[in-house]
């Protein structure tokens, strides 16, 4: 019996698992006593720089992912029960983001507190790893793939994400050193990322040997 199905549907229940988890994001910064003065408003409101940072690496992480998971179903057309699991086990990793990035808000003030950074930079690594075991089981001898697919465009992708764990744990191993550089590698990671993989140049071919 022939399991394969159309992607519409999972790429519709994935969206709206990315929506869920974007949005949960800002319950993680809270408004200040409305009774305060400016003054006491502004340092109320820099306090909260920790949590504004952690949003807004969250919401660059999450939201490029969502790209990169649109841009991986261009190219499968065809869903099988393990790529679906596997689709399930991101998306589990992504309702889980907004999780650490509450508990990096709350204790990155706190220049001994490692472990929520570890929490929070662990997750994206795990990420990572689950982005690359949906691509590599889709793509294995274009195994779930469009027929048409680009090689090419398969095989920059592949490269793309090839080394996307190892970043995730230098920027883990960064928390131990100094947290705010370790948000800004995740930062600068979901930007990379949000690039599309490159295409190798054509081959020249070389002139004929008289």
């Amino acid at each position: 019996m022939d399991d394969t199905k159309e992607t519409g549907r999972t790429e519709a229940f994935s969206d709206g698992v990315f929506a869920v988890a974007i949005t949960l994001l800002v319950l993680n910064l809270h408004l200040p006593d409305a009774s305060l003065s400016d003054s006491n408003l502004g340092g109320k409101l820099l306090a909260q720089v920790p949590a504004f940072a952690a949003f807004v690496t969250s919401f660059a992480t999450i939201g490029i992912m969502w790209i990169n998971h649109h841009r991986l179903f261009t190219h499968i057309k065809r869903v099988d029960t393990p790529l679906m699991l596997l689709n399930l086990l991101l998306l589990m990793i992504i309702v889980f983001v907004p999780f650490p990035t509450a508990l990096l808000a709350e204790y990155t003030v706190q220049p001994d507190q490692h472990l929520a950074a570890f929490l929070y930079c662990g997750t994206f690594t795990v990420l990572a790893i689950c982005f690359n075991l949906l691509w590599r089981y889709a793509s294995y001898k274009n195994r779930l793939l469009d027929k048409k697919a680009d090689p090419e465009a398969v095989q920059a992708i592949t490269r793309q994400y090839r080394f996307g764990p190892l970043f995730y744990l230098i920027a883990f191993g960064l928390a131990w050193v100094y947290v705010p550089a370790s948000i800004a590698a995740n930062l600068l990671l979901a930007l990379f990322f949000a690039l599309p993989g490159r295409k190798p140049p054509p081959t020249v071919p070389s002139p004929p040997i008289e």
